[in-house]
């Protein structure tokens, strides 16, 4: 028997292959199956079915492709109210792969239809659990994101309560050495203190995860409910869309316009420039937002633009482009991108510079602006008189940006107050606008 599994850093998403004497089970695919046809291929085995732990809000799936390349048959929980052919797959299912089992366990908690796999190996032991967004290594999953979409909606303290019931008398009582497989690794949305190691067992679990320590299930919910990270704009579309099934990937991504001249650009429509930060600043189109390639593209775009907003894509090169294309997809994004192309030769727009000297001597003579997130801003400020209003609410809330002091807006790092500093230059004219940036470091 082979376990494999394939990780995404970028959203920190684990996806597994299990295979036994030449047929093979997918579990949770991304959004690009190629990856599951290569290692089929490359084990001489046939794709016989892919399980969807719950309709994922962070990524979209390729279960719906990979049914439709392949014949596989798609298993989810008959609560997913999936619109795609599929099996039911719930408590006291199984399927039978050659001579190994995976049987349905029913977890609500993160979503009130997930499941979680548990795998027997020929002899009929319990081996491994795949536990999709239910348990992760330090954490479960939080209960917040489907108060408002999906087949059942809940409310964060019914679900916190229904993960409660499904560790305690589910999971925690399985055998210790039992392998645990989460869908999802540190850095995820999905839950607020996952560990960086991407397997566990189910005893290491019991010693060190926080939420399946004694406690009574009115302090489980305080303790789950409380601190989690932002809510991306782009989840509840993302729970939809894996509900329905998404269009082929790579025909999706092929489809996307490419145009060679900034001219035909429509000026209603957003531009999402994704060169480095001083190729930015020192030509772009009016109205940019500077959001750089880099790890976490997709989750930063999926969290300023909201998935009914179409955008141009601006890139360095055109294998930068076909990169982010690629990286948009992967939450369904493409389908927005109005057009892509390489670098404008005409943009006119310079970004001003920060007098750094000026601005250590007197800071009071700004309004500085905190991009960071609640939870980072709770830790600490950095300037006691700073105004924090996170990336993902930015947009919406510049009109609480004063406008009576030049304007400096920093982040922990300087990924997040480059996005933020082109989007409040964008609109506030009055005075100027300035990234910290990376010297935010000295101040922390």
């Amino acid at each position: 028997m082979i376990i494999q599994q394939f990780y995404d850093k970028g959203l920190a998403h684990a996806s597994y292959a299990v295979i036994r004497t030449g047929k093979m089970i997918v579990i949770d695919p991304a959004r690009n199956p190629q990856p599951y046809y290569d290692f089929a291929n490359q084990h001489d085995a046939d794709i016989v079915g892919v399980i969807e732990t719950h309709p994922h809000a962070d990524f979209v799936s390729s279960h719906l492709e990979i049914h439709q390349a392949t014949n596989a048959v798609i298993y989810c929980s008959k609560l997913t109210g999936a619109t795609y052919p599929h099996e039911t797959f719930d408590d006291g299912d199984q399927i039978q792969l050659n001579d190994v089992k995976l049987k349905a366990i029913n977890t609500p908690g993160h979503s009130p239809d997930s499941i979680c796999i548990l795998l027997e190996d020929e002899k009929g032991k319990e081996t491994a659990i795949f536990t999709g967004d239910t348990l992760f290594v330090g954490d479960v999953g939080r209960p917040d994101l489907r108060e408002n979409v999906g087949n059942i909606t809940a409310k964060k303290e019914e679900l916190a309560k229904q993960m409660y019931q499904s560790t305690r008398h589910k999971l925690m009582t399985l055998p210790k050495n039992v392998v645990v497989y989460p869908a999802h690794g540190p850095g995820s949305l999905c839950g607020k203190n996952m560990s960086p190691d991407l397997e566990s067992t189910i005893g290491r679990e019991l010693r060190e995860n926080y939420a399946l320590q004694l406690m009574d299930e009115m302090t489980f919910v305080k303790t789950l409910t409380t601190d989690q990270p932002f809510m991306p704009k782009y989840f509840g579309y993302d729970v939809d869309l894996n509900k329905s099934g998404a269009p082929l990937f790579q025909q999706s991504v092929d489809t996307v316009a490419r145009i060679d001249t900034e001219a035909s650009l429509e000026k209603e429509v957003l531009v999402i420039d994704a060169r480095p930060k001083q190729q930015f600043r020192s030509g772009h189109l009016k109205g940019a937002i500077n959001l750089q390639d880099g790890e976490k593209f997709e989750t930063w775009l999926g969290s300023i633009l909201g998935p009914h907003e179409t955008f141009y894509l601006v890139a360095e090169t055109e294998d930068s482009l076909n990169i982010l294309i690629k990286k948009a997809a992967k939450i369904g994004y493409e389908k927005n991108i109005k057009a892509a192309l390489l670098s404008p030769a005409n943009a006119t727009e310079i970004s001003v510079t920060l007098d750094l000297d000026d601005f250590r001597i007197n800071p009071n003579n700004y309004h500085i602006i905190d991009v960071r997130n609640h939870g980072e801003v709770n830790d600490g400020k950095v300037f006691k008189d700073s105004i924090t209003i996170p990336l993902p609410e930015l947009r919406e809330r510049i009109n609480e940006i004063p406008t009576d002091k030049p304007i400096v807006i920093h982040c922990a790092a300087g990924y997040r107050s480059a996005a933020a500093a082109s989007i409040v230059a964008a609109q506030i004219k009055q005075v100027p606008v300035y990234d910290l940036g990376e010297v935010i470091v000295e101040f922390a």
